[in-house]
């Protein structure tokens, strides 16, 4: 008896985590993985260089494919795409606004955690985020981080200031 009761309290718990296995498992946007080469992208246009954190040189790309105009039948109005040494490591998805969008991702990932500092939604794994937020009056802009590639510029940092030191 005890433990079929510890089993249906623990049930919510085990399902939360299968669903961030599921987000893990994406890896992005439909065909858009994080980590992968901006080249292997169809419909991809070079934007800009930048400075990721004013430190970090980076690249902006826009993605146009008929294959990414829509998530079901809500509409993808813009792709953005961020790359560090050819690897992406941010996809930013703008949408227009539709309440099936968040229903379609709650059950796909599970319930998200809520910050109100920042009015966003967030599923969170050790390797990738993603976030959902109000971006204009009727859009919703989705926005997938890849931390491996946010640690790499870290560390590529810190052997700048290695060799910094090594040559004085």
């Amino acid at each position: 008896m005890k433990f079929t009761a510890i089993l249906l309290l623990a049930a919510p718990l085990l399902t939360h985590g299968q669903d961030l296995a599921e987000l893990d498992r994406r890896k992005g946007f439909k065909d858009i993985k994080l980590g992968s080469l901006v080249d292997s992208l169809k419909g991809i246009e070079f934007k800009k260089d930048f400075l990721e954190k004013n430190e970090f040189p980076a690249k902006l790309y826009q993605v146009e494919s008929e294959d990414y105009k829509s998530i079901g039948e809500v509409k993808v109005k813009k792709i953005e795409v961020k790359a560090y040494k050819d690897t992406i490591y941010e996809i930013v998805v703008i949408t227009q606004k539709d309440t099936r969008l968040m229903k379609g991702m709650q059950k796909s990932f599970g319930k998200p955690v809520y910050i109100l500092t920042t009015d966003t939604y967030n599923w969170k794994t050790d390797n990738l985020s993603l976030t959902f937020k109000d971006h204009a009056r009727n859009e919703i802009r989705l926005t997938y981080r890849y931390y491996p590639v946010l640690r790499q510029m870290q560390i590529d940092k810190g052997k700048k200031i290695d060799e910094i030191a090594e040559d004085f």
